[in-house]
Parts: C-alpha cells; structure tokens; sequence
C-alpha cells in the first residue's frame, strides 16, 4: 500500500533512539499516522513541528499497519509562529482539535479551511473569527453542526443573536427575551447576510459558542477535557481585548 497526499502535521512522537510516529491531518486520507526513519535528527526535526504544511508519502504492505512515512516541507507555519504567542496558541490550538476526527477519515473541506486559517496567522486582526469558524466546520464534520440560518421557534431569520445551547439551533431576540440568561450569544459575524468585521467580544463569544457544543457534545461523552492550548486561546484574546477596551 503506498499514497501521497499534502498535510498538516499534528503531534510527534519519539519512537525509539532515532525515528518518531508523525500524526498527519492530510487532505485526502484523512488523519493519518506514520513512522518517521531518522525523524528526530537535526534534518527532520524543523520539518516535524506542529502546524507546518508538509507532503507526505506513506508506504505499508497491509493498510491497517502504521506504516513508514517521508515527509518533506512546503510552509513552516510553526517557525512563523514562533515569534507570536497568540498566533502560536493559536496554531496549537488548531491541532489539538483536530485530533478529534476519526483516523483516517477523510475532511478535505474542514482541511482547505484549516489552512486558510493558517495562512493569516500574521494577521491578528483576521485569523481569530476564521478559527470561530473552522470549529463550527468541525462541529459539523463530526456531526454536530449548528443551525444559525433561523429561529427555532418562529421560523424567521431577522433579529437572531442567541443560541439554543440545547439544540444548537438560532433564537431570535423576541423568542428568546424571556430565556435570555440560558442562551448563548449568537456573535453577529456568524449571522447569515450581515457585514462588517468582528469584534474583539464578538470573537471570544464566537469561542464560547463553539467550546459550548465541543465539551457537551464530543469531549465530554469522550471522558476528555479541554485542550490546553484552546483554553489559552481564549484566556489570551480576552486579555487583548479588556487592554484595547
């Protein structure tokens, strides 16, 4: 069994004296594992580094091995990142969730996006609302996907700024003026038609909403917490933003 396919590295691992396990969010076969021959020599090891973009081919004589695999680099997204902490956070924070997904599973559309938010890691302002909205696509990659186009209970589309932390499914602010200290915030850069960028609160609350669903709906049934790195996240950007208030 052999393939080639792009990717991005999520986790390294030592395996014995010179090699490491390399786990890859690669676009077309999904989450995948590999043994890395000489994967912890000085060569290799500013390749191996979470978040870089990389090609990869594995080779196995069966497929359910974990198989060897080459890895070469296309972007250093973790040298770049080095420089910035939030963006580092960030960058890890992305990584860590993305172990959520089933092995080898392919998500290409959740992987296009993940590498979008990468590319704008040198743009605090931009990235941030993207990661909101990279973990509403993994929400829905692992079948948990939010509804935000309407009410959920009059139908309309007008007005929506509370979701339902039960269902997932959008309030509208008469619907929900009566049950508004249950609900979660519907930040307005998710609202379907509107424009403008988003704010500083409006991105922690966009985290919010999306650590709502992640804990009750996948970690949580997992017995697993929080990464670490997406808490961080959230504890740096609300930092940025009480100074810039």
């Amino acid at each position: 069994m052999q393939w080639s396919d792009e990717g991005i590295i999520l986790s390294v691992k030592p395996h014995g004296e010179t090699a490491a396990v390399a786990e890859i969010f690669t676009r077309g076969h999904g989450r995948h594992l590999g043994l890395v021959h000489g994967g912890r020599s000085r060569k290799l090891r500013p390749v191996l580094q979470t978040g870089n973009h990389v090609d990869a081919t594995w080779k196995a004589r069966l497929v359910e091995q974990l198989g060897h695999v080459q890895i070469e680099l296309r972007k250093g997204y973790a040298a770049q990142a080095m420089e910035d902490p939030l963006a580092l956070t960030g960058l890890s924070s992305l990584c860590a969730l993305s172990r959520l997904l089933p092995e080898r599973d392919p998500h290409p559309s959740l992987y296009e996006i993940a590498l979008f938010v990468l590319g704008y890691l040198d743009e605090p302002d931009v990235w941030p609302a993207l990661m909101v909205r990279w973990e509403l696509s993994l929400l829905d990659e692992l079948g948990f996907g939010l509804d935000l186009g309407a009410c959920a209970a009059t139908g309309v589309n007008d007005d929506l700024i509370y979701v339902s932390p039960k269902s997932g499914r959008a309030v509208s602010a008469s619907a929900g003026e009566d049950y508004k200290d249950r609900l979660l915030r519907l930040p307005q850069f998710l609202n379907r038609g509107r424009q403008g960028a988003a704010t500083p609160d409006d991105v922690i609350a966009g985290l919010e909403l999306t650590a709502h669903f992640l804990e009750t709906r996948v970690l949580i049934p997992r017995n697993e917490q929080m990464p670490s790195a997406r808490v961080r996240l959230k504890e740096l950007l609300s930092r940025r933003a009480a100074a810039a208030a």
